[in-house]
């Protein structure tokens, strides 16, 4: 196949001109994962599709055999995370964008979780997206390009009672991805965050209830616990398509913006938060400066 030079629109209407890249996503049989390699596939552009079990993407690489590799990938394995970013170079020529979108869910009280489900929505959420990003590092930064996109969600910034693991899991990979274009930046690399609200991806299906309910926490986290049995997909504003549209727009303008806010819930309840951490940071502001040695605020080191 001849790889040809295609048109891209950034999201703030600036049109430049890209070669067909290779991107590397994890978490790609369902959701939103799915719907941004099928989108990326339909541009012209090289998928690695990677997910636990593969089975739903049967055909892919049939139907796409010069653009799409299919791969079995469980992100909490270390050294298979590793075997899979060296096939995806060897395959493609070298990863130019890394998709963290593997990502696992659990409801329930902090106190009622069982810490086996709460330490696999770490090691997914976080651990499997801090592995990938550090096994794609080394070739990016010898080829002074290349981008990775964490997907978040408006749960990374605002938590909520019931899904307060997720939400750590979340926090912890929006301070890890704020630390990372730091640094890679002044290299010529990218990367930034993806914060969804509901999307209807069928996650309604996939999340569970972790530990036995405690009736002290009814109103709070049990509230959660009652919602998602009655889940619907139509409860979900977000359209997978239309985001993946613009998860692609955005990772390959020549200066993506670090935070990326879908939906309509996603950008009101992120709204929320920064109002409230407006007003307490403010309120608190003569509490901050008292609690220095006098006159010597000026020599902070930040």
């Amino acid at each position: 196949m001849e790889w040809v030079s295609v048109a891209a629109v950034s999201p703030d209407g600036r049109v430049y001109i890209v070669s067909p890249t290779t991107w590397f996503v994890t978490g790609a049989s369902s959701g939103l994962g799915r719907a941004l390699a099928e989108h990326v596939l339909e541009q012209g552009h090289r998928v690695v599709a990677t997910a636990p079990v593969v089975a739903p993407l049967a055909g892919w690489a049939d139907r796409h055999p010069e653009q799409c590799l299919v791969l079995q990938l469980d992100v909490t394995e270390g050294r298979r995370c590793a075997d899979a970013v060296r096939e995806a170079e060897e395959w493609s020529g070298g990863i130019d964008v890394l998709v963290n979108n593997a990502g696992i869910d659990f409801v329930g009280a902090l106190e009622e979780q069982q810490e086996s489900d709460y330490r696999a929505v770490f090691e997914v959420n976080f651990f499997g997206a801090v592995t990938l990003t550090r096994a794609v590092l080394p070739a990016m930064r010898a080829r002074r390009r290349g981008t990775i996109v964490n997907v978040s969600a408006m749960d990374g910034l605002a938590s909520l009672p019931g899904n307060g693991f997720h939400s750590a899991s979340k926090f912890a990979l929006e301070g890890f991805t704020e630390a990372l274009w730091q640094e890679v930046e002044p290299l010529g690399l990218h990367a930034l965050l993806i914060e969804p609200g509901s999307f209807r991806t069928g996650i309604e299906t996939r999340t569970r209830a972790s530990g036995e309910p405690i009736g002290d926490y009814a109103v709070t986290a049990g509230a959660f616990r009652a919602i998602m049995h009655k889940v619907t997909p139509g409860m979900f504003p977000g359209d997978p398509a239309r985001a993946a549209a613009v998860i692609f727009e955005e990772a390959l303008s020549p200066a993506p913006r670090h935070r990326v806010i879908l939906g309509s819930d996603a950008q009101r309840r992120i709204g929320v938060k920064l109002d409230q951490l407006r007003e307490e940071y403010e309120a608190g502001k003569d509490v901050a400066l008292s609690t220095d040695f006098p006159g010597s605020g000026e020599y902070a080191m930040l």
